[in-house]
């Protein structure tokens, strides 16, 4: 379980995980909740310097493409906020 509630929250520590998994993660979808917020450009880079691309869309968007890049069997995670 994720123990981020808020995008706030969210940083290169709390995504450790994502760049250090086996196999590895190309794609990481941040759902953040209700709506879409920007990521800021260090966590990015951050990501980006462990090959992980972070694509950020509202929670419900990310749980759909999530879905579709598994039955691509793509190499990639989900880092979900809940939606209140």
């Amino acid at each position: 379980m994720w123990a981020v509630s808020g995008m706030a929250e969210v940083s290169a520590e709390s995504l450790a995980a994502v760049g250090q998994a086996e196999p590895t993660v190309e794609v990481l979808l941040l759902g953040c909740g209700a709506t879409a917020a920007l990521v800021p450009k260090a966590l990015r880079e951050a990501m980006r310097a462990d090959g992980v691309v972070v694509e950020v869309m509202d929670t419900g968007a990310a749980c759909r493409t999530f879905n579709l890049l598994m039955a691509e069997e793509r190499p990639a995670a989900a880092a979900l906020i809940a939606v209140d």
